[in-house]
């Protein structure tokens, strides 16, 4: 098998906010115009029906992020490509998951300040209530995020449209063999 045909994880990290399901989209979209199987593991997704019942604590986190990282694996081990999209704010847990998968373990840290992310559309409101108590446990504010220390790929989403983070994911994809260069090459369709 080529490394071209074999599955690899894009696996986002970052704040709430700071753009991971929105390039995530992007990149679903790229890699299945150039003929990959490809698969997205939301972490807001995920929460709704394979982790329901779990709250935020450490040990919650860190189960859900474990869950998202079992069934990538199963993916990517199967060939397809696999987009995880989730805060997983824990590096120790972020470890494990690349240990599991290995070579085909890309780490994406989407980076934004957290006075950006409180911007966002869709983030305001859950910012203000994290920051006025009524929210416990959220990331950033109450809750730590330990951001990785040497990412596969580091994106400052606030510095830089959409389509251009993903194009630098792409071209981390193409370098290490995963896809051609002609998937450089599509037109963005965003």
């Amino acid at each position: 098998m080529t490394t071209e045909s074999k599955g690899f994880i894009i696996w986002f990290t970052g704040l709430s906010g700071a753009g991971k399901t929105t390039i995530a989209r992007i990149l679903e979209d790229r890699i299945l115009a150039s003929g990959r199987n490809v698969e997205s593991l939301d972490g807001d997704v995920v929460r709704t029906n394979l982790s329901k019942g779990l709250g935020f604590s450490k040990q919650d986190r860190d189960t859900n992020v474990r869950r998202i990282g079992f069934v990538a694996h199963l993916l990517e081990r199967n060939g397809v490509a696999v987009i995880c999209s989730a805060i997983s704010p824990y590096k120790m847990t972020r470890d494990e998951i690349r240990e599991m998968v290995g070579h085909g373990f890309i780490e994406v840290f989407a980076d934004c300040p957290l006075d950006v992310c409180a911007t966002r559309d869709g983030k305001v409101e859950m910012y203000a209530k994290a920051r006025s108590g009524e929210l416990k446990e959220f990331t950033g504010v109450s809750d730590p995020y330990e951001p990785p220390t040497n990412p596969d790929v580091h994106l400052i989403t606030n510095g830089e449209a959409p389509e251009e983070s993903a194009q630098h994911i792409l071209a981390h994809l193409v370098e290490r063999g995963f896809l051609s260069e002609s998937v450089l090459r599509q037109p963005v369709s965003r």
